[in-house]
């Protein structure tokens, strides 16, 4: 069975296409117009082992906000349409990951309860003309239409760029554990028969 979403959503705001494939070896496409946030997309696809097309047209007269904030949006409703009634996966998934002085744990359940739980303090406002405050918008939206719980939570770090990178890479590893098919599981992963 194919884990494959295509997902496009427009407002007056973006234009965004999300394509992907959960089974995938990491390939990656990514071209919002936000070069950080490409960088960061990428790393996600590849740590995830998750097949990436992005396509996004944004406001940026404005600022790069509504760009992130809706390229999370439509990955989240990719990845839920992926999923499908996710019978057979693991469902939880968690990593740990180092990048230089930065250290960030995250934790997935792919519950149905859509909800970002944000403990990452980045000391600067800017990657080079990122906005790292988008970090957590781009993982809100996401974790919402996803419908999984994510925990996102610094141990370490005094880098900006490092803590946003391992953020991206802990998420991808948590992710890719948490829809890996479990031979050994049985329908829906959960005792009321649903996520």
């Amino acid at each position: 069975m194919e884990r494959r979403a295509s997902v496009s959503r427009s407002t007056g705001e973006t234009k965004i296409q999300v394509e992907l494939d959960l089974d995938g070896t990491g390939e990656c496409d990514v071209r919002t117009g936000v070069g950080f946030f490409d960088h960061m997309l990428c790393a996600l696809g590849r740590h995830s082992l998750v097949d990436l097309r992005v396509r996004a047209e944004g406001d940026s007269w404005v600022d790069d906000h509504h760009t992130v904030e809706d390229v999370g949006i439509v990955l989240g409703r990719a990845i839920s349409e992926a999923l499908g009634d996710k019978a057979g996966v693991r469902r939880f998934g968690d990593a740990l990951v180092p990048m230089d002085e930065s250290l960030v744990l995250a934790a997935i359940d792919l519950s149905g309860r859509g909800e970002l739980y944000w403990e990452l303090p980045i000391p600067a406002q800017k990657v080079g003309s990122f906005d790292t405050e988008l970090g957590q918008e781009f993982f809100v939206g996401l974790a919402r239409e996803a419908g999984m719980t994510l925990h996102l939570r610094e141990l370490a770090g005094s880098n900006a760029h490092h803590l946003l990178e391992c953020c991206f890479k802990a998420f991808a590893r948590a992710l890719r554990a948490a829809v890996e098919p479990d031979p050994r599981v049985e329908g829906i992963p959960s005792t009321k028969g649903s996520l």
